[in-house]
């Protein structure tokens, strides 16, 4: 029983990533915004349930740029931050120090765009994942995954802002469509 007592019930895993792809298409005017590839950073709250399985609290963070592609010849770049905050489960499956694991989420996720005369709006997003746990240590481990991720945009929105060479053209008419990406991380994972 005091064993029991003092197993870990938290866990909290600070990581960095690089995140990879996305584009949303515009409608008016018509083109695609296609997001660089860049690095983020972000945390991790595990509360262990029982058994195999987990609450998981996700907060991402990614800084990037899109560029517009399309008919109007200019090709408008724009600044943007995407912030998700989901909450999810994960399943971990038997293990001595690596310890696989798949993972869900969903939540939300708010993007900014840091150009003149834009917008920001907050859309679903959601998240799928497969990784593997490293705890030679009961309290102390890494965490190494890979996320498919998913924003669900509504074609309502109008976050982007065009900035070409005349100024700029703002108020861009996105397409209802949903921008997909894939993200890799390590972290350093902490149970209390």
């Amino acid at each position: 029983m005091p064993a029991a007592a003092q197993a870990p019930a938290v866990e909290v895993s600070p990581y960095i990533a690089y995140r990879m792809g996305g584009s949303v298409e515009a409608d008016d005017p018509q083109g695609s915004f296609e997001l660089d590839d860049s690095e983020g950073f972000g945390l991790l709250v595990n509360f262990l349930r029982r058994g195999n399985t987990q609450f998981e609290l996700l907060y991402a963070q990614q800084d990037t740029q899109a560029v517009f592609d399309g008919v109007t010849g200019n090709d408008g770049i724009v600044d943007i931050e995407l912030r998700s905050l989901e909450l999810g489960g994960v399943y971990e499956f038997e293990g001595q120090v690596a310890r696989p694991y798949m993972a869900a989420t969903i939540g939300g996720t708010h993007v900014k765009t840091r150009s003149f005369g834009s917008a920001s709006d907050t859309f679903l997003s959601g998240s799928l994942g497969l990784g593997v746990r490293f705890f030679p240590e009961q309290r102390v481990g890494l965490r190494i995954e890979a996320r498919a991720r998913g924003i669900l945009v509504s074609s309502s929105s109008k976050i982007f802002c065009e900035t070409g060479s005349d100024g700029a053209i703002c108020a861009v008419q996105l397409a209802g469509d949903m921008l997909g990406q894939v993200e890799t991380f390590a972290g350093v994972s902490f149970r209390f």
